[in-house]
This record gives C-alpha cells, structure tokens and sequence, in this order.
C-alpha cells in the first residue's frame, strides 16, 4: 500500500534533475500547480511523468469497449515514425474514471489511489482500458509506511522509505481524464501501482508501490505510448523492488494530514541529535547577565562561553563587604548595649523573666565595663 509521500521539491529542481538523468522533459507545470510537501496525501495534486504521441488515436475522453483492439493497432503501426512527447503534467492522486458522471466523495478517491499488480493480469474491470493507453510514472522523494507495535498493533511508528542513493523515486501508475456532467473542465487524476513487498519492508507491510528506476528498460517500455496492448512484459514490470533502499524511523507529526515539516524524511535519532546540540550551542549563546567584568580574568567568546584570557595573570582584589543598608538583617547580638538597664532586658524565649548580663554585674562591682584583669569566668557570676 502507498498512502502517503513526500514532494518537497520545486518542479524545477524535478525538471532538471530528471534532464541529468537522461528522462526527456518537453513540458512541465508551475510550481503553484503542484502540491509541495514533505506529507503528500490523497487529493492533492502531484507530478506525473507520461509519454504521448503527437496525434494519438481515439481522444484521452474517448468511451472505447475493448472490441475496438484492431483499430488501437492500426494506429500503432501508423505511429510508428512519430516521435512521442515526454511531459511532467499536474494531476489529482485518486484516480476518477472517465465514465464519472459526478464528483466522488472523499470515500470513494481512497479506493482508487492504489492500484494492486495482479488486477491487470486480466483484460477485465475499471483499469482496462487505463492500461492500455495510460500508463504514467508518479514522481516522489520516498513514501512513508507504518509499523504496528504493541499490544493489537495500538502504536503505529512511521516509516520513511528513501532510495538508498536519496535521488528522485519513480512509482509506476495509471492516469485518466474526466469531464463530470454539467462542467466544461477536465479532472486529470492518478493512482500508484503496488505489488508484493520485498524482503527489507516485509515487517512494515505486505505491499510497496511499484518503483522503477530512472531511465531503465523497465521505465522506457512503461512509459511507450506506440504499447497499444497489454502485454506479459509489460505485468513483469509490475514486480517488487530489488535496488538498494533505505528505511527508518521518523516523526509521528506526519500522522496527521496538513502537518508539512522538511523534518518528516529525517531519522528521529538524527533529528534529536541535532536539536540536542543546537541546545547546547544556543544556551552558550545567551548573554551573562552580570554586565561586570569576570573578577578571574575571564572574557566572553563571540558564543557567549567564557574563555581564559591570554593576558597576564591579575592579582585578585578583595571585595568589600556591603554595607549594613545593603545587606541582609543581621540577627540580634547576645550582648546588648548597657545603656539599657539590664533589669528590663528579657531573655530570649524565656517571656517575662527579667535577667542581667555577666558585663552588667562586673560593672556594678568594679565601677568598669569591662574585666580589669581582661577576664572572668561566668560561672563567678551565676556564684554569687
């Protein structure tokens, strides 16, 4: 299955690139004409590569039964000399058949945006004639899958699956035109082409678009408009992948449709890295808020990190201490001033009791504030 893609590219960046690879490009879209994201989803309208002639037989419109075989022949031998024209051209993913008569619902283009291989193997339902004389090859960067874990498969992880070389993806599709009743304008619409999985994606899912590669035998013959008729070599294009893939973890933010973020193709573990040291790098950024010089002799680096400067060592100047003003209260001392008398001094957390200080008793006593012998035991004081 094939559900969601990513196109997150300009078309011109897709021209040139598919002109590097040897596809011929004789015409392509503007850029507004095509969706780029890295989260394609049904509905929107993506680039298709097809081939045309340059007078094909019966119009793209045309309600052709499948008796009219002989004459898609005839005209494919009188085609012969014609040189096809290659063009990438806007379509709508959810392919809408020519006999539409009304615009489907939403429903009803989810059942047509994948087409499995082994429908065309018989000249029988709604891709017959698609097959036959509309065949296209859809341009993406990767496809996405998800991965069901836990308990009844609860948790889905998704998946990003990329070539391993990261160039251009080609998936092989189907395209036709519409003209609903009442309306003068042609719908162009697709659908992708999927097969069984091949051995590297068996544990995302059972299914993969059918991916060819750029410029290949397989894609030349795909892609000829002069194929008027299913053929076996064309269903043995229809076979999984077997080049060189690569698949990993990513962002459950592509779950929801309408989220875009060039981050949906990069691995989760890269993407944390990465967001991990642009953390470090922008927190080194920050400014210091203390405007003054570092007193070590530090100075900032243009990063905001601080780096020992080359210059001499400074002798370090002791501070001062702020002022009482400035700083914080201080608690009260245990002595106090002995201009207050001491009989209404009460000790702390004893309320009501009234004492006197050993300084108080040794001034009473000798007529000094302080010892004269420049000592005195408090137990002297508590003697008395």
């Amino acid at each position: 299955m094939c559900g969601r893609y990513a196109l997150g590219v300009r078309m011109a960046y897709v021209r040139n690139r598919m002109q590097q690879q040897g596809l011929p490009v004789d015409q392509a879209p503007d850029d507004d004409d095509v969706r780029e994201t890295f989260n394609f989803a049904p509905g929107n309208n993506g680039a298709v590569y097809c081939a045309q002639l340059p007078s094909p037989a019966p119009s793209d419109n045309a309600r052709e039964p499948a008796e009219h075989e002989p004459e898609q022949h005839e005209t494919e031998q009188n085609a012969e000399k014609d040189s096809p024209t290659y063009k990438i051209q806007s379509m709508k993913w959810g392919l809408v058949p020519f006999w539409t008569k009304r615009k489907p619902d939403y429903g009803s283009l989810m059942r047509t945006i994948n087409c499995r291989d082994d429908s065309l193997s018989e000249d029988r339902g709604m891709w017959t004639s698609m097959k036959r004389t509309k065949r296209c090859v859809v341009i993406c960067q990767g496809f996405y899958e998800w991965l069901k874990k836990g308990p009844g498969g609860r948790e889905k992880v998704p998946y990003f699956v990329k070539r391993k070389d990261g160039d251009l993806m080609y998936f092989a599709g189907l395209w036709d035109k519409v003209t609903y009743e009442g309306s003068n304008e042609s719908l162009y619409s697709y659908t992708v082409i999927t097969t069984s999985s091949n051995s590297e994606l068996r544990f995302l899912h059972d299914r993969m678009p059918v991916i060819l590669d750029p410029n290949s035998e397989a894609m030349t013959t795909w892609l000829d408009p002069r194929r008027r008729t299913w053929s076996k070599e064309l269903q043995a294009i229809l076979k999984p992948y077997d080049g060189e893939l690569e698949y990993y973890p990513v962002s459950k933010d592509v779950g929801k449709v309408g989220n875009n973020s060039p981050d949906f193709i990069v691995p989760v573990s890269s993407k944390e890295n990465k967001s991990n040291i642009a953390n470090f790098f922008a927190n080194a950024k920050k400014p210091d808020p203390d405007p003054d010089p570092d007193p070590s002799g530090a100075v900032k680096s243009e990063g905001g990190a601080k780096k020992v400067a080359d210059a001499p060592p400074v002798t370090p100047v002791k501070r001062e201490h702020p002022s009482e003003s400035e700083s914080s209260p201080k608690k009260p001392k245990v002595e106090e001033s002995s201009t207050i008398p001491s009989s209404e001094k009460k000790a702390e957390g004893t309320p009501g009791r009234k004492t006197r200080s050993a300084t108080s008793a040794q001034q009473a006593k000798t007529g000094h504030s302080k010892p004269t012998d420049g000592s005195q035991r408090i137990t002297s004081f508590f003697g008395k």
